[in-house]
Protein backbone atom coordinates (compact mmCIF):
# COMPACT_ATOMS: atom_id res chain seq x y z
CA UNK A 1 0.00 0.00 0.00
CA UNK A 2 0.84 3.30 -1.18
CA UNK A 3 1.61 4.73 2.31
CA UNK A 4 0.89 8.38 2.43
CA UNK A 5 -2.15 7.82 -0.05
CA UNK A 6 -3.66 4.54 1.15
CA UNK A 7 -4.28 2.88 -2.27
CA UNK A 8 -2.83 -0.05 -3.42
CA UNK A 9 -4.55 -0.86 -6.81
CA UNK A 10 -6.54 1.26 -9.22
CA UNK A 11 -9.48 0.44 -11.36
CA UNK A 12 -9.97 2.76 -14.58
CA UNK A 13 -13.70 2.64 -15.96
CA UNK A 14 -13.40 4.61 -19.65
CA UNK A 15 -16.85 4.56 -21.36
CA UNK A 16 -17.16 5.69 -24.92
CA UNK A 17 -18.81 7.99 -26.32
CA UNK A 18 -20.08 8.92 -22.35
CA UNK A 19 -21.01 13.13 -22.75
CA UNK A 20 -20.84 14.82 -18.98
CA UNK A 21 -24.96 15.81 -19.17
CA UNK A 22 -25.22 12.08 -19.72
CA UNK A 23 -24.59 11.18 -15.71
CA UNK A 24 -26.35 12.15 -12.60
CA UNK A 25 -23.46 13.85 -10.84
CA UNK A 26 -23.53 16.08 -13.71
CA UNK A 27 -27.56 16.31 -14.69
CA UNK A 28 -29.74 15.60 -11.24
CA UNK A 29 -32.52 14.50 -13.93
CA UNK A 30 -30.41 11.35 -15.00
CA UNK A 31 -30.62 7.84 -13.55
CA UNK A 32 -27.29 6.61 -12.57
CA UNK A 33 -27.12 5.48 -8.95
CA UNK A 34 -24.00 3.49 -9.26
CA UNK A 35 -21.94 6.78 -10.63
CA UNK A 36 -23.61 9.49 -8.33
CA UNK A 37 -22.73 7.15 -4.96
CA UNK A 38 -19.63 7.33 -6.85
CA UNK A 39 -19.15 11.03 -7.20
CA UNK A 40 -20.58 11.29 -3.31
CA UNK A 41 -17.55 9.72 -2.18
CA UNK A 42 -15.08 11.02 -4.69
CA UNK A 43 -14.17 14.08 -6.20
CA UNK A 44 -15.64 15.33 -9.09
CA UNK A 45 -14.11 17.58 -11.88
CA UNK A 46 -16.80 19.42 -13.47
CA UNK A 47 -15.02 20.88 -15.95
CA UNK A 48 -12.49 17.59 -17.14
CA UNK A 49 -12.10 17.79 -21.35
CA UNK A 50 -11.18 15.38 -24.01
CA UNK A 51 -8.29 15.92 -25.58
CA UNK A 52 -9.57 14.43 -29.04
CA UNK A 53 -13.19 13.91 -30.13
CA UNK A 54 -13.17 10.23 -30.69
CA UNK A 55 -11.55 7.64 -29.10
CA UNK A 56 -8.25 7.19 -31.69
CA UNK A 57 -7.78 10.66 -30.89
CA UNK A 58 -8.02 10.72 -27.10
CA UNK A 59 -7.07 7.77 -25.92
CA UNK A 60 -3.21 8.55 -26.51
CA UNK A 61 -4.14 11.55 -23.72
CA UNK A 62 -5.82 9.03 -21.37
CA UNK A 63 -3.37 6.15 -21.38
CA UNK A 64 -0.19 7.28 -22.45
CA UNK A 65 -0.42 11.39 -21.15
CA UNK A 66 0.72 12.06 -24.77
CA UNK A 67 -1.43 14.05 -27.61
CA UNK A 68 -2.60 11.97 -30.63
CA UNK A 69 0.05 11.74 -33.46
CA UNK A 70 2.49 14.06 -31.04
CA UNK A 71 4.83 11.01 -30.61
CA UNK A 72 5.47 9.05 -34.25
CA UNK A 73 2.49 10.63 -36.32
CA UNK A 74 0.23 8.07 -35.68
CA UNK A 75 -2.78 7.26 -33.95
CA UNK A 76 -1.90 4.65 -31.22
CA UNK A 77 0.45 4.68 -28.47
CA UNK A 78 3.30 2.36 -30.05
CA UNK A 79 5.42 5.43 -29.49
CA UNK A 80 5.36 6.14 -25.74
CA UNK A 81 5.67 4.04 -23.05
CA UNK A 82 2.01 3.51 -21.52
CA UNK A 83 0.16 3.69 -17.89
CA UNK A 84 0.14 0.17 -18.06
CA UNK A 85 4.07 -0.62 -18.63
CA UNK A 86 4.87 2.13 -15.81
CA UNK A 87 2.69 0.15 -13.18
CA UNK A 88 3.49 -3.24 -14.73
CA UNK A 89 7.27 -2.25 -14.34
CA UNK A 90 6.87 -1.36 -10.75
CA UNK A 91 5.62 -4.24 -9.71
CA UNK A 92 2.03 -4.25 -10.66
CA UNK A 93 -0.48 -6.77 -11.86
CA UNK A 94 -2.46 -5.76 -15.09
CA UNK A 95 -5.64 -6.27 -16.65
CA UNK A 96 -7.23 -5.07 -19.43
CA UNK A 97 -10.74 -5.61 -20.95
CA UNK A 98 -11.63 -3.56 -23.66
CA UNK A 99 -15.54 -3.88 -25.18
CA UNK A 100 -14.61 -4.32 -29.28
CA UNK A 101 -13.49 -1.24 -29.62
CA UNK A 102 -10.81 -1.53 -32.76
CA UNK A 103 -9.38 1.41 -31.86
CA UNK A 104 -7.78 0.09 -28.96
CA UNK A 105 -6.39 -3.26 -29.74
CA UNK A 106 -2.97 -4.57 -30.27
CA UNK A 107 -2.58 -3.70 -33.58
CA UNK A 108 -2.46 0.16 -31.59
CA UNK A 109 -0.20 -0.74 -29.05
CA UNK A 110 -2.63 -1.03 -25.93
CA UNK A 111 -2.00 -4.46 -25.01
CA UNK A 112 1.60 -2.84 -23.73
CA UNK A 113 2.35 -3.61 -20.41
CA UNK A 114 -1.13 -6.07 -19.47
CA UNK A 115 -0.63 -9.43 -18.13
CA UNK A 116 -4.06 -9.94 -19.46
CA UNK A 117 -5.35 -8.48 -22.04
CA UNK A 118 -8.53 -9.07 -23.74
CA UNK A 119 -10.52 -6.54 -26.66
CA UNK A 120 -13.10 -9.09 -27.54
CA UNK A 121 -12.20 -8.59 -31.38
CA UNK A 122 -11.71 -11.39 -33.27
CA UNK A 123 -7.71 -12.04 -34.07
CA UNK A 124 -6.26 -8.97 -34.67
CA UNK A 125 -3.80 -10.89 -37.25
CA UNK A 126 -3.07 -10.63 -41.22
CA UNK A 127 -6.43 -11.61 -42.43
CA UNK A 128 -8.49 -9.05 -44.27
CA UNK A 129 -11.09 -8.81 -42.07
CA UNK A 130 -9.41 -8.82 -38.91
CA UNK A 131 -7.73 -6.13 -40.53
CA UNK A 132 -11.11 -4.26 -41.18
CA UNK A 133 -11.98 -4.87 -37.46
CA UNK A 134 -8.92 -3.30 -35.95
CA UNK A 135 -10.03 0.21 -37.83
CA UNK A 136 -13.86 0.19 -37.67
CA UNK A 137 -14.31 -0.22 -34.22
CA UNK A 138 -18.49 -1.15 -33.81
CA UNK A 139 -18.99 -2.94 -36.58
CA UNK A 140 -19.73 -6.17 -34.94
CA UNK A 141 -22.13 -4.45 -32.83
CA UNK A 142 -23.64 -2.96 -36.12
CA UNK A 143 -24.47 -6.50 -36.87
CA UNK A 144 -25.75 -7.22 -33.90
CA UNK A 145 -27.80 -4.51 -34.16
CA UNK A 146 -29.38 -6.19 -37.33
CA UNK A 147 -29.73 -9.48 -35.70
CA UNK A 148 -31.09 -8.74 -32.69
CA UNK A 149 -34.66 -9.23 -33.67
CA UNK A 150 -33.87 -12.65 -34.43
CA UNK A 151 -32.40 -13.52 -31.72
CA UNK A 152 -34.86 -12.29 -29.03
CA UNK A 153 -37.31 -13.89 -31.07
CA UNK A 154 -35.37 -17.28 -30.64
CA UNK A 155 -34.65 -16.48 -27.02
CA UNK A 156 -38.00 -16.12 -26.39
CA UNK A 157 -38.86 -19.27 -27.88
CA UNK A 158 -36.68 -21.12 -26.12
CA UNK A 159 -37.55 -19.47 -22.53
CA UNK A 160 -33.95 -17.91 -22.41
CA UNK A 161 -33.20 -14.36 -20.97
CA UNK A 162 -34.60 -12.10 -23.26
CA UNK A 163 -31.97 -9.48 -22.52
CA UNK A 164 -29.52 -11.31 -22.98
CA UNK A 165 -29.25 -10.83 -27.06
CA UNK A 166 -29.10 -6.83 -26.05
CA UNK A 167 -26.34 -7.23 -23.74
CA UNK A 168 -24.55 -9.34 -25.89
CA UNK A 169 -24.14 -6.93 -28.39
CA UNK A 170 -22.03 -4.06 -26.27
CA UNK A 171 -19.59 -7.18 -25.20
CA UNK A 172 -20.70 -6.19 -21.95
CA UNK A 173 -20.92 -9.47 -20.52
CA UNK A 174 -17.45 -10.29 -22.05
CA UNK A 175 -16.18 -7.17 -20.32
CA UNK A 176 -17.74 -7.40 -16.74
CA UNK A 177 -16.87 -11.05 -16.45
CA UNK A 178 -12.51 -10.73 -17.57
CA UNK A 179 -12.75 -7.92 -14.94
CA UNK A 180 -14.36 -9.69 -12.14
CA UNK A 181 -12.34 -13.10 -12.87
CA UNK A 182 -9.50 -10.57 -12.45
CA UNK A 183 -9.90 -9.00 -9.37
CA UNK A 184 -10.64 -12.85 -8.49
CA UNK A 185 -7.27 -13.50 -8.94
CA UNK A 186 -5.02 -10.60 -9.39
CA UNK A 187 -2.02 -9.93 -6.58
CA UNK A 188 -1.88 -6.69 -4.97
CA UNK A 189 -0.86 -3.99 -6.08
CA UNK A 190 -2.82 -4.38 -9.19
CA UNK A 191 -4.52 -2.27 -12.06
CA UNK A 192 -7.05 -2.99 -13.82
CA UNK A 193 -8.81 -1.15 -17.06
CA UNK A 194 -12.68 -2.07 -18.42
CA UNK A 195 -13.39 0.00 -21.23
CA UNK A 196 -17.31 0.21 -22.17
CA UNK A 197 -18.89 0.63 -25.74
CA UNK A 198 -22.60 0.49 -24.80
CA UNK A 199 -22.90 4.36 -25.11
CA UNK A 200 -21.42 4.62 -28.56
CA UNK A 201 -23.89 4.42 -31.41
CA UNK A 202 -25.71 1.92 -31.76
CA UNK A 203 -26.87 2.12 -28.73
CA UNK A 204 -28.67 -1.35 -27.97
CA UNK A 205 -29.82 -1.49 -24.43
CA UNK A 206 -31.80 -4.04 -23.15
CA UNK A 207 -35.09 -3.03 -22.62
CA UNK A 208 -35.55 -2.80 -18.74
CA UNK A 209 -32.97 -0.55 -18.90
CA UNK A 210 -35.14 1.89 -21.31
CA UNK A 211 -38.24 1.67 -19.09
CA UNK A 212 -35.88 2.65 -16.21
CA UNK A 213 -34.98 6.04 -18.07
CA UNK A 214 -38.89 6.32 -19.74
CA UNK A 215 -42.24 5.96 -19.62
CA UNK A 216 -42.31 4.89 -23.42
CA UNK A 217 -42.73 1.98 -24.83
CA UNK A 218 -40.17 0.63 -27.15
CA UNK A 219 -40.29 -2.36 -29.47
CA UNK A 220 -36.86 -3.54 -31.06
CA UNK A 221 -38.32 -2.62 -34.56
CA UNK A 222 -38.41 0.97 -33.20
CA UNK A 223 -34.60 0.75 -32.26
CA UNK A 224 -33.54 -0.82 -35.56
CA UNK A 225 -35.90 2.12 -37.20
CA UNK A 226 -34.14 4.99 -35.81
CA UNK A 227 -30.48 3.27 -36.04
CA UNK A 228 -31.32 2.97 -39.89
CA UNK A 229 -32.63 6.27 -40.09
CA UNK A 230 -29.26 7.85 -38.36
CA UNK A 231 -26.75 5.33 -39.66
CA UNK A 232 -28.45 5.39 -44.03
CA UNK A 233 -28.24 9.48 -43.45
CA UNK A 234 -32.31 9.39 -43.92
CA UNK A 235 -34.27 12.55 -42.28
CA UNK A 236 -34.37 12.59 -38.44
CA UNK A 237 -36.58 14.51 -36.91
CA UNK A 238 -38.05 15.21 -33.61
CA UNK A 239 -39.17 12.16 -33.10
CA UNK A 240 -36.37 9.83 -33.78
CA UNK A 241 -33.89 12.34 -32.27
CA UNK A 242 -35.89 11.30 -29.20
CA UNK A 243 -35.85 7.72 -29.79
CA UNK A 244 -32.17 7.69 -30.08
CA UNK A 245 -31.50 9.89 -26.91
CA UNK A 246 -33.75 7.20 -24.96
CA UNK A 247 -31.70 4.58 -26.21
CA UNK A 248 -28.55 6.21 -25.61
CA UNK A 249 -29.52 7.52 -21.69
CA UNK A 250 -30.92 3.74 -21.81
CA UNK A 251 -27.30 2.42 -22.54
CA UNK A 252 -25.66 4.72 -19.80
CA UNK A 253 -27.78 3.10 -17.25
CA UNK A 254 -26.68 -0.21 -18.73
CA UNK A 255 -22.95 0.68 -18.04
CA UNK A 256 -24.16 1.99 -14.60
CA UNK A 257 -25.36 -1.29 -13.46
CA UNK A 258 -22.38 -3.41 -14.83
CA UNK A 259 -20.57 -0.89 -12.91
CA UNK A 260 -22.04 -1.28 -9.57
CA UNK A 261 -21.62 -5.05 -10.31
CA UNK A 262 -17.42 -4.94 -11.07
CA UNK A 263 -17.16 -2.79 -7.46
CA UNK A 264 -19.70 -5.64 -6.08
CA UNK A 265 -16.32 -7.76 -6.91
CA UNK A 266 -14.09 -5.63 -5.98
CA UNK A 267 -16.03 -5.50 -2.50
CA UNK A 268 -16.48 -9.37 -2.20
CA UNK A 269 -12.69 -9.99 -3.07
CA UNK A 270 -11.70 -7.90 0.07
CA UNK A 271 -10.00 -5.06 -2.30
CA UNK A 272 -12.51 -2.07 -2.04
CA UNK A 273 -10.60 -0.44 0.61
CA UNK A 274 -7.56 0.13 -0.54
CA UNK A 275 -8.44 0.54 -4.08
CA UNK A 276 -8.96 4.01 -5.57
CA UNK A 277 -11.89 4.18 -8.51
CA UNK A 278 -11.67 6.33 -11.48
CA UNK A 279 -14.32 6.94 -14.25
CA UNK A 280 -13.93 8.70 -17.24
CA UNK A 281 -15.67 9.39 -20.95
CA UNK A 282 -13.30 9.17 -23.44
CA UNK A 283 -15.05 11.51 -25.54
CA UNK A 284 -18.72 13.11 -25.99
CA UNK A 285 -21.80 12.15 -28.02
CA UNK A 286 -23.79 14.27 -30.45
CA UNK A 287 -27.51 14.81 -31.01
CA UNK A 288 -27.83 17.35 -33.63
CA UNK A 289 -26.15 20.29 -30.83
CA UNK A 290 -24.61 21.41 -33.61
CA UNK A 291 -26.47 19.63 -36.79
CA UNK A 292 -24.77 16.47 -36.70
CA UNK A 293 -25.41 13.26 -34.35
CA UNK A 294 -22.70 10.93 -33.10
CA UNK A 295 -19.17 12.32 -33.06
CA UNK A 296 -17.65 13.70 -36.11
CA UNK A 297 -14.88 15.82 -36.26
CA UNK A 298 -15.92 18.75 -34.13
CA UNK A 299 -14.79 20.42 -30.85
CA UNK A 300 -17.83 21.49 -29.86
CA UNK A 301 -18.69 20.53 -25.62
CA UNK A 302 -21.33 18.07 -26.01
CA UNK A 303 -18.11 16.01 -27.84
CA UNK A 304 -15.19 16.77 -25.76
CA UNK A 305 -16.48 17.75 -21.90
CA UNK A 306 -16.52 14.51 -20.21
CA UNK A 307 -17.36 13.19 -16.51
CA UNK A 308 -13.98 12.45 -14.36
CA UNK A 309 -14.78 11.08 -11.31
CA UNK A 310 -11.93 9.87 -8.59
CA UNK A 311 -13.15 7.90 -5.55
CA UNK A 312 -10.12 7.56 -3.00
CA UNK A 313 -10.72 5.23 0.07
CA UNK A 314 -10.66 7.82 2.77
CA UNK A 315 -10.63 11.11 0.97
CA UNK A 316 -13.06 13.75 1.20
CA UNK A 317 -16.05 13.91 -1.16
CA UNK A 318 -15.01 17.45 -3.38
CA UNK A 319 -16.03 19.06 -6.73
CA UNK A 320 -13.77 21.03 -8.58
CA UNK A 321 -14.09 23.69 -10.75
CA UNK A 322 -11.31 24.39 -12.82
CA UNK A 323 -10.69 23.10 -16.13
CA UNK A 324 -8.55 20.01 -16.80
CA UNK A 325 -7.63 17.53 -19.53
CA UNK A 326 -7.53 13.59 -20.02
CA UNK A 327 -3.95 13.38 -20.43
CA UNK A 328 -4.24 13.90 -16.80
CA UNK A 329 -5.12 10.47 -15.66
CA UNK A 330 -1.86 8.66 -16.43
CA UNK A 331 -0.13 10.60 -14.08
CA UNK A 332 -2.99 10.59 -11.28
CA UNK A 333 -3.02 6.99 -11.38
CA UNK A 334 0.58 6.67 -10.98
CA UNK A 335 0.80 9.30 -8.08
CA UNK A 336 -2.37 7.79 -6.41
CA UNK A 337 -0.20 4.46 -6.61
CA UNK A 338 2.77 5.84 -5.91
CA UNK A 339 4.30 5.50 -8.76
CA UNK A 340 6.85 7.94 -10.13
CA UNK A 341 5.57 8.70 -14.00
CA UNK A 342 7.83 8.58 -17.41
CA UNK A 343 9.57 12.10 -17.95
CA UNK A 344 7.67 12.26 -21.47
CA UNK A 345 4.17 11.93 -19.95
CA UNK A 346 2.59 15.63 -20.78
CA UNK A 347 -0.26 15.75 -18.08
CA UNK A 348 -0.10 16.80 -14.78
CA UNK A 349 -1.19 14.89 -11.68
CA UNK A 350 -4.35 15.23 -10.17
CA UNK A 351 -4.04 13.26 -6.91
CA UNK A 352 -3.11 16.56 -4.73
CA UNK A 353 -6.66 18.11 -5.91
CA UNK A 354 -8.46 14.82 -4.87
CA UNK A 355 -6.49 14.02 -1.72
CA UNK A 356 -5.76 17.59 -0.34
CA UNK A 357 -8.28 19.43 -1.91
CA UNK A 358 -5.27 21.78 -4.35
CA UNK A 359 -6.57 23.54 -7.01
CA UNK A 360 -5.64 21.91 -10.29
CA UNK A 361 -2.68 23.90 -12.50
CA UNK A 362 -4.61 26.75 -14.39
CA UNK A 363 -3.32 25.60 -17.51
CA UNK A 364 -5.64 25.72 -20.62
CA UNK A 365 -6.69 22.10 -21.80
CA UNK A 366 -5.99 21.59 -26.00
CA UNK A 367 -8.07 19.12 -27.87
CA UNK A 368 -7.54 18.09 -31.42
CA UNK A 369 -9.36 16.65 -34.40
CA UNK A 370 -8.89 16.61 -38.43
CA UNK A 371 -11.94 16.89 -40.64
CA UNK A 372 -11.94 15.90 -44.54
CA UNK A 373 -13.66 18.44 -47.17
CA UNK A 374 -17.07 16.60 -45.92
CA UNK A 375 -17.91 16.38 -42.35
CA UNK A 376 -18.88 12.84 -42.11
CA UNK A 377 -16.17 11.25 -44.24
CA UNK A 378 -15.71 8.14 -43.32
CA UNK A 379 -13.85 6.39 -42.04
CA UNK A 380 -12.02 7.71 -39.18
CA UNK A 381 -9.02 9.84 -40.26
CA UNK A 382 -5.66 8.42 -38.98
CA UNK A 383 -3.19 10.87 -40.29
CA UNK A 384 -2.81 14.87 -40.38
CA UNK A 385 -3.01 14.14 -43.86
CA UNK A 386 -6.36 13.21 -43.71
CA UNK A 387 -7.98 16.63 -43.84
CA UNK A 388 -7.61 19.93 -41.63
CA UNK A 389 -6.32 19.94 -38.46
CA UNK A 390 -8.45 21.71 -36.06
CA UNK A 391 -7.64 22.89 -32.89
CA UNK A 392 -9.20 23.87 -29.53
CA UNK A 393 -8.34 25.35 -26.67
CA UNK A 394 -10.40 25.94 -23.26
CA UNK A 395 -10.23 27.78 -19.46
CA UNK A 396 -12.33 28.00 -17.07
CA UNK A 397 -15.27 30.30 -19.08
CA UNK A 398 -13.88 30.05 -22.89
CA UNK A 399 -13.50 27.64 -25.37
CA UNK A 400 -11.72 28.76 -28.92
CA UNK A 401 -11.15 26.38 -32.49
CA UNK A 402 -9.08 27.11 -35.25
CA UNK A 403 -9.05 25.30 -38.15
CA UNK A 404 -5.09 25.72 -38.67
CA UNK A 405 -5.22 25.27 -42.02
CA UNK A 406 -7.73 27.16 -43.22
CA UNK A 407 -7.41 30.47 -40.07
CA UNK A 408 -10.85 30.11 -39.70
CA UNK A 409 -11.78 30.28 -36.02
CA UNK A 410 -14.68 30.23 -33.10
CA UNK A 411 -14.89 31.51 -30.17
CA UNK A 412 -17.77 30.74 -26.90
CA UNK A 413 -18.59 32.34 -23.86
CA UNK A 414 -19.37 28.97 -22.37
CA UNK A 415 -20.83 30.71 -19.11
CA UNK A 416 -23.83 32.79 -21.01
CA UNK A 417 -23.15 30.65 -24.16
CA UNK A 418 -23.74 26.98 -22.78
CA UNK A 419 -24.52 25.36 -26.05
CA UNK A 420 -21.85 27.41 -28.03
CA UNK A 421 -24.02 28.93 -30.87
CA UNK A 422 -22.65 32.54 -30.36
CA UNK A 423 -19.68 32.81 -32.04
CA UNK A 424 -17.60 35.73 -30.40
CA UNK A 425 -14.35 35.68 -32.54
CA UNK A 426 -15.15 38.40 -34.82
CA UNK A 427 -16.89 40.92 -32.68
CA UNK A 428 -15.81 44.19 -31.47
CA UNK A 429 -15.34 42.48 -27.61
CA UNK A 430 -12.12 44.03 -26.18
CA UNK A 431 -12.49 40.62 -23.57
CA UNK A 432 -12.98 38.15 -26.80
CA UNK A 433 -10.27 39.42 -28.55
CA UNK A 434 -7.74 39.28 -25.51
CA UNK A 435 -8.41 35.67 -24.92
CA UNK A 436 -7.97 35.13 -28.60
CA UNK A 437 -4.59 37.04 -28.61
CA UNK A 438 -3.82 34.09 -25.25
CA UNK A 439 -5.34 31.16 -27.02
CA UNK A 440 -3.86 31.95 -30.63
CA UNK A 441 0.24 30.93 -29.53
CA UNK A 442 -0.79 27.53 -27.87
CA UNK A 443 -2.95 26.50 -30.93
CA UNK A 444 0.16 27.55 -33.25
CA UNK A 445 2.84 25.45 -30.96
CA UNK A 446 0.68 22.50 -30.81
CA UNK A 447 0.22 22.35 -34.14
CA UNK A 448 3.70 22.72 -35.07
CA UNK A 449 4.55 19.61 -32.73
CA UNK A 450 2.40 17.91 -34.17
CA UNK A 451 3.73 18.37 -37.47
CA UNK A 452 7.15 18.44 -36.28
CA UNK A 453 6.29 14.09 -34.96
CA UNK A 454 4.66 13.79 -38.55
CA UNK A 455 8.04 14.84 -39.88
CA UNK A 456 9.80 12.93 -38.08
CA UNK A 457 7.68 9.53 -38.80
CA UNK A 458 8.25 10.44 -42.41
CA UNK A 459 11.82 10.68 -42.45
CA UNK A 460 12.17 7.69 -40.71
CA UNK A 461 10.03 5.80 -43.24
CA UNK A 462 12.39 7.22 -45.84
CA UNK A 463 15.63 5.42 -44.10
CA UNK A 464 13.94 2.52 -43.69
CA UNK A 465 13.24 2.24 -47.35
CA UNK A 466 16.72 3.65 -47.99
CA UNK A 467 18.43 1.09 -45.93
CA UNK A 468 16.00 -2.15 -47.48
CA UNK A 469 17.29 -0.84 -51.51
CA UNK A 470 20.86 -0.36 -49.97
CA UNK A 471 20.64 -4.20 -48.82
CA UNK A 472 18.89 -5.33 -51.89
CA UNK A 473 21.08 -3.80 -53.86
CA UNK A 474 24.35 -5.25 -52.02
CA UNK A 475 25.70 -2.21 -50.00
CA UNK A 476 24.71 -3.33 -46.78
Amino acid sequence: MHSETGVSNVVLVTVDSLRADAIGPYDSDRHTPVMDELAQRGTVFERAFANGNWTPFSFPSMLASSPVFADDGQIGVTGVETLAETLADAGFDTGGFNAANGFLTEHWGYDDGFDEFDSFVASVGSSIYSRYLATHPTVEAWLQLATSPFRRARSWLSSADSHRPFLDTSRMFDVEQGATSFLESASEPFFLWIHYMDAHTPYVPAPRYIREVSADRFGTHRMVLAHLHAGLGWEVGDRTLGNLRTLYQSAVRQVDDSLGRVLDALSEHGHDDDTAVVLAGDHGEEFQDHGHLAHYPKLYDELIRVPLIVDVPGAESRRVERQVGLDSLPPTVADLAGVSPPAEWRGDSLAPAVLDGEEPADEPVVSVTVRGEDVTDQPIPRSLDDGDLLVSVRDRDWSYIENVDTGDRELYHRPSDPGQQDDRSDGPDAEARAVIEAFEPLVDAHADLLHAAEQSEIDDEMDEDLDARLEALGYK
